[in-house]
């Protein structure tokens, strides 16, 4: 095959890792055109990701040099890159996108790793690659090894300490490593939390106290009840550091006892972590726990606006639906009612598996959504031509800055920051071309038969009937927006128009005095 008539595309790429030597973008560039040059190669094309990791191929530039290589019409036949390590180190990534490519009849060749495309190259192409991956690896592995080294020797190695203690640097050997000593002033503050939580009292009281006296948070606003208890629960306070809980490698975390100055006992710690634990179920607000109603969530009373609140009778015996003003404040606060909760959720169920678990309705919904993607793609396309001319007329004065700092008409320190606004600005115009491709691309929801509708709307049924009350209440919210209770009437708010309705009432509602289930 002659290179004459070969179209090729640039791809160059530096890593955000301090530990990557290869070339710069501008070296890489400018060997890459060289060859290309040598090798009758015509460019259409650069592709330039810079500060990425070659560890993932969440990579603006190569993502869309993909996705160009891949179309029907696709502007270049290879693909040419310094060395294999800058298409990808991950051999897993490299052989799914270089496979991709092979179908699409687009190469990839490194200019200073060259193979020939034959059993023997590919295995070349093979060993190359596993070496450059296994670079990678070994040196995440010997970072890891590095931090987890000084973590067992009692440095602190988060960038701000907790609050209570401040950093202090100080020499190693020719290293400069961080420790914590006590803030007196946090430190007082830390220790009246413990004191005050061993004494009962809740973690929002405590945050409500410590705002009363007007102390700043670690974050300089207000206490919350989180941020007491992300410090009431870190055992720095007790001297114990604990680094890699979250560790990718699955690695078991590190435990140094008495790694720094302790502002509380571990007996006061622990004992702490005891009753937090026993008070929780009992503070929980009722909005952050699951509710075993329904409809709780998305039911609002129709006069205040407030949540209808599921509430049992004090027997047990019965539940019902009330207005959250009116549980709250008492007769007179709100002209709302005590509903049944069972006939009320038996009611909602009906109205959505008559109305919306359909052959018809689904068949309808399903054209309905084509048609809104079909006008939808048109305000797309019409983005995309955008896009694609600013990114022309930008890469166009990129390539005269190249050009100009080249022929050493101007320095490369006085076009640097326009240099780099310009990269950043195609990198942005690249990421939005992706998107809108991808939008384009998939705007088409093709029509089911109607033997698979039929088995939808079993499954579905199925689903609303049988599955688990979180399942069928996450269901239900597919569909629905809200409902709404006015006196002894529903209201049930669509998100999509149903039957050529976006609100449906639900006929009369049964009172209670007590309950009724």
């Amino acid at each position: 095959m002659e290179n004459c008539d070969k179209r090729v595309a640039i791809y160059a790429r530096v890593s955000s890792d301090k530990q990557d030597v290869d070339l710069s973008i501008s070296a890489q560039l400018k060997a890459i055109r060289e060859y290309a040059k040598n090798n009758g190669y015509e460019v259409v094309r650069e592709f330039v990701d810079e500060a990425e990791t070659g560890r993932t191929t969440a990579r603006p530039a190569f993502r869309e040099m993909i996705s160009l290589a891949r179309h029907p019409q696709k502007p270049f036949d290879v693909i040419l890159v310094w060395k294999y390590s800058r298409f990808a180190r991950s051999r897993e990534d490299s052989i799914v996108y270089k496979a991709m490519l092979r179908k699409s009849d687009v190469h990839v060749i490194s200019i200073n790793e060259p193979f020939d495309d034959t059993p023997t190259g590919r295995l070349l192409e093979a060993i190359i690659e596993s070496l450059d991956e296994f670079y990678s690896d070994n040196l995440g592995e010997e970072v890891t090894r590095g931090m987890r080294e000084s973590a067992a020797r009692g440095f602190y190695l988060s960038s701000k300490p907790p609050y209570g203690y401040q950093k202090i640097r100080f020499k190693d050997g020719e290293k400069e490593r961080t420790k914590l000593e006590i803030d007196p002033t946090q430190a007082s503050i830390v220790s009246s939390m413990f004191t005050t939580v061993l004494k009962g009292k809740g973690l929002t009281e405590i945050a409500k106290d410590l705002n009363k006296k007007g102390i700043a948070s670690p974050r300089g606003k207000g206490w919350g009840k989180t941020a007491v208890r992300t410090i009431l629960s870190n055992e720095a306070y007790a001297g114990t550091f604990v680094w890699g809980r979250n560790s990718k490698r699955g690695l078991t975390p590190i435990r140094v006892e008495n790694a720094c100055p302790a502002i509380v006992s571990r007996k006061v710690f622990d004992n702490a972590q005891e009753l937090i634990r026993e008070r929780a179920p009992k503070i929980t607000h009722p909005k952050r726990t699951g509710s075993r109603f329904l409809l709780s969530g998305f039911t609002f009373c129709g006069h205040c606006g407030k949540a209808m609140i599921g509430q049992d009778a004090k027997s047990g015996k019965f539940s019902y639906y009330v207005c959250g003003t009116l549980n709250k404040k008492g007769a007179g606060s709100c002209p709302s009612h005590y509903f049944n909760s069972r006939i009320f959720e038996e009611t909602v169920v009906k109205v959505i598996r008559e109305n919306i678990l359909t052959e018809e309705h689904l068949k309808r919904l399903v054209d309905m959504v084509n048609q809104e993607m079909d006008d939808s793609s048109r305000v797309y396309q019409d983005e995309l031509d955008t896009v694609l001319e600013e990114m022309a007329e930008t890469n166009r004065r990129l390539e005269r800055l190249y050009d100009a700092v080249e022929t050493g008409k101007i320095p490369l320190a006085d076009l640097a920051p326009r240099i780099r606004d310009l990269r950043q600005r195609i990198e942005k115009l690249q990421e939005r071309k992706v998107q809108i491709t991808n939008q384009l691309s998939d705007r088409k929801v093709e029509l089911a038969s109607p033997e698979i509708v039929k088995s939808y709307v079993k499954d579905m049924r199925q689903v609303l009937e049988e599955s688990e009350l979180t399942g069928k209440r996450a269901f239900l919210k597919g569909f629905i927006k809200k409902i709404e209770v006015i006196d002894r009437q529903g209201i049930i708010h669509y998100l999509l128009p149903i039957n050529g309705i976006l609100e449906e009432r639900i006929g009369v509602l049964p009172i209670v005095q007590y309950g009724g289930r």
